[in-house]
């Protein structure tokens, strides 16, 4: 019950889409790669792809506009009983759809500016991957969650395979693929536990819909093993320490920015606590709690030092990754109406922010042919737009003001004061600092530092470039001067998540 006394389902239910905004959603990326796959590598495949991943966006934006987050209810819901599919948005998952959107038009002119082989089977796959990626976070059904999520999974698994060309990328992606592989499986077993409890209540129907699993949620030992499962299951993909060791040479030998993206630039594994992890395994989870976010705030410093160590750039970037993940987890784990509206911003702001650096990297890579820090210097000179960049993404990161970041870091610092108390909110915010440290390291080294000789040769920033990494800033600058609709499209939702553990 929440504190008013109303049942939690009657504040959780949703409420009819007048227009079908979801399976409109859903259905154009699937619809668009098999017409990109049938065209072939023809220029009109290209065009088709980039088009495509545009109008998915203006797609997100009319479902933006559609929702009232003013209204406590799961919105824009539609249902087909047969095939199980019930589908609704609130304000937090209208933010990462969003995100997925702009991601993957992103990456469609990334893979332009790059030149890349087969550009069309190209966009193709990466339509399929944006279809798994919006089913995961419109389903209200925790099964499809599951096998959007495996589609998803092997989509990107099918892009590192056809343009590994090394061994070590060979040997990458075999590492990718065993953790994701036993992350999905224990997520899977999650699935089966929710479900069986549900026929243990109900004469042996099964089902995996939000709503029924709310009214018949494991309790004792089955809701901690379900908890387990899922749990672990989505901290191996969003990667949380210490389970992310698939995704430093992933981030090194994987092809550059776009894997890395699919994976972590919209982070589904944090959504996928928020949606069904908190609300389906309430007992659990604040006993859990205190081991959650203890980890949580060591995987900050303990990354974070790792970053340092680092010679290479990509790898630095990966443990930027999971030491700023572990900072979503506090929030989200805080169970307070702040942290999880700061987190859910957070998770925005760093998705967008570490994808446009990677983007960044990969345009340093296709000139110089390295990411070794110490094969880099004084880049400055000759790409100060892309230096620029990448020094405004590594800032918006930890959160420094007139980012989406410096609003949603405090959210969940003030969160964390309540919860925790401030020692271990200050150490999570020294953590922070220390992210900040190696990030500027990062950047005097690869762009300030003297120029060790050949730099004349590094190509000047072509148009492709300058869109890409405008875009992002555009973006980024956008909702950092101008976070008052984030904070209210996020308000209302971000309270009815924490209602279930208020004291």
């Amino acid at each position: 019950m929440t504190p008013d006394n109303v049942p939690l389902q009657e504040i959780l239910w949703s409420a009819q889409a007048v227009q079908p905004w979801l399976l409109w959603l859903q259905v154009l990326p699937f619809a668009g790669a098999g017409l990109v796959l049938a065209l072939g590598e023809r220029r009109s495949a290209v065009t088709l792809g980039k088009l495509l991943a545009l109008a998915e966006l203006l797609l997100a934006l009319g479902a933006l506009r559609a929702l009232d987050p003013g209204l406590p209810a799961l919105q824009l819901a539609e249902r087909f009983a047969p095939l199980a599919y019930h589908v609704a948005v609130d304000g937090l998952s209208v933010v990462f759809i969003l995100l997925a959107a702009l991601l993957t038009l992103l990456m469609t002119l990334y893979g332009m500016s790059r030149g890349m082989i087969s550009p069309g089977h190209l966009f193709a796959v990466l339509l399929l991957a944006e279809g798994g990626l919006v089913g995961m976070l419109v389903t209200l059904n925790i099964l499809w969650f599951a096998l959007y999520s495996a589609l998803e999974l092997w989509a990107v698994i099918y892009l590192l395979r056809r343009w590994a060309c090394s061994r070590a990328e060979i040997q990458a992606l075999s590492r990718f693929v065993q953790y994701q592989a036993f992350g999905w499986l224990l997520f899977f077993a999650g699935c089966l536990v929710l479900g069986w409890s549900h026929a243990e209540v109900s004469n042996g129907r099964w089902s995996f819909d939000l709503f029924d699993l709310l009214g018949a949620a494991p309790a004792g030992k089955f809701q901690t093993v379900a908890f387990y499962l899922l749990f672990y299951g989505l901290a191996v993909r969003t990667p949380l320490f210490p389970l992310h060791g698939w995704l430093p040479n992933m981030a090194q030998h994987g092809l550059i920015a776009v894997g890395p993206a699919l994976m972590v630039g919209v982070k589904v594994g944090f959504y996928g606590m928020l949606r069904f992890v908190l609300p389906l395994t309430p007992e659990a989870v604040l006993a859990w709690q205190p081991y959650v976010v203890g980890f949580a705030m060591a995987g900050v410093f303990f990354t974070a030092a790792l970053a340092f160590l680092q010679t290479n750039l990509r790898r630095l970037l990966a443990f930027a990754v999971v030491s700023h993940t572990s900072l979503l987890v506090i929030g989200l784990f805080s169970l307070h109406q702040a942290g999880i509206q700061g987190a859910v911003l957070l998770a925005a702001n760093f998705g967008l922010a570490v994808t446009g650096m990677w983007f960044i990297v990969g345009f340093v890579f296709r000139r110089t042919g390295t990411t070794e820090l110490d094969e880099l210097s004084g880049l400055f000179e000759r790409i100060p737009f892309l230096a620029i960049a990448f020094l405004t993404c590594g800032l918006a990161i930890v959160g420094m003001p007139g980012t989406p970041g410096f609003d949603a870091a405090h959210l969940v610092l003030e969160a964390a004061i309540d919860q925790f108390g401030a020692l271990s909110t200050v150490a999570t915010a020294l953590g922070n600092v220390t992210a900040a440290g190696f990030l500027l390291w990062a950047f005097q080294k690869a762009f300030l530092s003297q120029p060790k000789g050949g730099g004349s040769q590094v190509d000047r920033t072509l148009p492709m470039e300058y869109l890409v990494c405008g875009m992002t800033l555009a973006a980024l600058l956008t909702s950092g001067f101008f976070t008052e609709p984030w904070l209210h499209l996020t308000e209302v939702a971000s309270e009815r998540a924490a209602a279930r553990f208020a004291r």
